[in-house]
């Protein structure tokens, strides 16, 4: 069984998918033992940092009867007699699954893997430290085609040197290899020639395939010439707005009044309102407003965008969640450092990375901030990729909201409110950006609302709902 939260309305799919690779680990551990794993290709997926979960888990075991079973919310699990089975092990960042190991996993793989599957074949490709366990099983098992499969794939993604050490130790084994080029599209290089982790190497490829997307989404921005504070003046102009908006689009029951109480410091956390979760998150959300304006004025001096995040995005949280410490609903502790447990998103496929890499995508989000010259992508990539990775256990959607919209104001657009009449839009928009890898739509969601608000600033209700 699956324990779910009492508040859970039926047929919410979050609780399912929350356990689905756990369920299916413990239901094959169950019937098969140790006699199973996960098939090559999807053990490839997920050991290439793949965090949505697919519609169907594969599943190879010998004692299996090649049928599919039918699971909650769409999903199935597939179970093949395999009249072998590869070596594998329990992969705990993958729910318990047992996933074939590596070098088994590339060299079972089909051809098709590489065209259909681009993205997962360059990061576990690029995982390898040397090829030395990949050609003892390649020569064990006389697969020359197979070795000239997987050195032209080397050479693609820029691992030349690897290449050839696998052509030259089947050669000189009396083996007749001819390279080929399994990929069907160019492929962007991984940098540098160090294996890095594939939660690192997906940040940096994703980046690469989405940022053209999102140049064309946006308009032009203005001219470098810019007056700051007329900037700071608009930005402003727009809280209470933002504030109303934002804060509506996590659940929060504000009204205009409500933002301008707090704005103008009248709110107690030891008064009437010390129980107000919505007073504290307008308390919280003002303060962080003006962290960011601080960070904005900074950048328009001509600090790197980039690397002033990385050192106040802190700042931004702890401002957010102040509040909260000072009515005693938090601990000071809650708000030292990235979250220590997994974070799980309402209704999503995609499942947050774990909060051991959420410590190794961070710098690498900033790295790429920091290189990145078009300010319309270090708004839109900025922000999709920090809920992506959801560094903290809550804050994520108000937080990235604010480093867009920091991205927005110092790169030459306005800032840019999502209206919570739009929130499904803007959630599918994401979730097709992290499951489906497909960013364009929320770019263009972006876009249309820069476009808009560049000639009109949103308003908030004049009334509260």
């Amino acid at each position: 069984y699956i324990q779910t939260r009492p508040q859970d309305e039926a047929g919410d799919s979050t609780a399912w998918f929350t356990s689905m690779r756990e369920f299916i680990a413990s239901y094959c551990s169950e019937r098969f033992g140790k006699d199973w794993h996960v098939s090559p290709e999807q053990s490839l997926i997920l050991q290439s940092g793949e965090r949505s979960l697919p519609k169907q888990i594969q599943v190879w075991a010998s004692r299996a009867t090649n049928q599919s079973l039918r699971l909650h919310h769409d999903t199935s699990l597939f179970l093949y007699m395999a009249p072998r089975l590869l070596p594998a092990d329990s992969s705990e960042d993958a729910g318990g699954l047992r996933l074939v190991n590596l070098e088994h996993a590339l060299i079972e793989a089909g051809p098709s893997f590489f065209s259909q599957q681009p993205l997962a074949a360059t990061i576990t490709l690029a995982s390898l430290n040397d090829v030395t366990d990949l050609a003892r099983i390649l020569l064990g098992g006389s697969h020359s085609v197979i070795a000239g499969r997987l050195a032209g794939a080397l050479r693609q993604i820029g691992r030349g040197g690897m290449a050839d050490n696998l052509l030259a130790t089947m050669r000189i084994a009396g083996y007749n290899v001819t390279e080929t080029n399994p990929f069907t599209q160019p492929i962007n290089m991984t940098p540098g020639a160090r294996p890095e982790s594939p939660y690192v190497q997906r940040l940096r490829l994703l980046w690469a395939d989405f940022r053209e997307s999102a140049i064309a989404a946006l308009p032009a921005p203005a001219s470098a010439s810019v007056d700051s504070d007329q900037i700071l003046l608009d930005v402003e102009a727009r809280y209470v707005a933002d504030a109303y908006h934002s804060l509506s689009i996590e659940g929060y029951r504000v009204t205009p009044e409500l933002i301008e109480k707090v704005r103008q410091g009248n709110w107690d956390p030891d008064g009437t309102d010390r129980s107000a979760r919505d007073a504290m998150a307008a308390r919280g959300y003002f303060e962080a407003h003006n962290e960011v304006k601080a960070t904005i004025a900074r950048i328009l001096e001509g600090n790197n965008p980039g690397e002033e995040l990385r050192k106040v995005h802190g700042g931004w949280y702890r401002a957010l969640f102040a509040p909260s410490v000072q009515a005693g609903v938090l601990k000071p502790q809650d708000l030292a450092g990235y979250r220590n447990g997994q974070v799980f998103i309402r209704g999503a496929l995609h499942v947050p990375l774990s909060k051991e890499a959420v410590h190794e995508a961070m710098p690498v989000l900033f790295d790429l901030l920091a290189s990145e010259s078009h300010p319309g992508v270090r708004a839109v990539l900025g922000h999709f990729f920090f809920v992506y990775i959801h560094p903290y256990m809550d804050g994520n959607g108000r937080l990235g909201r604010f480093l867009m919209n920091c991205m927005l104001v110092t790169g030459g657009y306005p800032w840019t409110i999502i209206p919570v009449e739009q929130r499904n839009t803007y959630m599918q928009a994401l979730e097709q950006a992290s499951t489906y890898r497909n960013i364009q739509p929320f770019a263009e969601f972006l876009g249309k609302l820069v476009s808009e608000q560049l000639e009109r600033p949103l308003n908030h209700p004049a009334v509260a709902p």
